[in-house]
């Protein structure tokens, strides 16, 4: 069986951020290991990315490009998202519990049972987003905008 590189790249430069390679790897197992190693996934381009359950805690994804991600059940306790977009992405039932999601851009994301808990969500756009069951205790929404969310 041939080995599977996947390179996650930034979505500013192009440059490789970080890389991994093994037999049946997938682009989830490149970001999960990415987060293990500690790198820096600052303006990740991960647009559409599989990553439904994925253990990303503690993640840098400062402006990452997420937008239509697959983030179901994904661990991104505290997770650094600040200015991150994540338009239309499913985060069903995700946890980001005290994540950092400063100006986010998570119009029409499905955060439905997503577990918010101290979150910083200041000035993030939560146009059209659907929060139904979502646990928002102790958030920080000064600043948001949730014209058009569904609470």
């Amino acid at each position: 069986m041939s080995k599977v590189k996947f390179e996650i790249k930034s979505r500013w430069t192009g440059s490789i951020l970080f890389e991994y390679e093994k037999e049946n790897n997938t682009l989830k197992d490149t970001v999960v290991q990415a987060v293990k190693a500690g790198a820096n996934l600052e303006g990740a381009y991960l647009a559409g990315a599989y990553l439904k359950g994925a253990y990303l805690k503690g993640a840098n994804l400062e402006g990452a490009y997420l937008a239509g991600a697959y983030l179901k059940g994904a661990d991104l306790k505290g997770a650094y998202l600040a200015g991150a977009n994540l338009e239309g992405a499913n985060l069903e039932g995700a946890y980001l519990a005290g994540a950092y999601l400063k100006g986010a851009y998570l119009k029409g994301a499905n955060l439905e049972g997503a577990y918010l808990a101290g979150a910083y969500l200041k000035g993030a756009d939560l146009k059209g987003a659907y929060l139904a069951g979502a646990n928002l205790e102790g958030a920080y929404l000064a600043g948001a905008y949730l014209k058009g969310a569904y609470l």
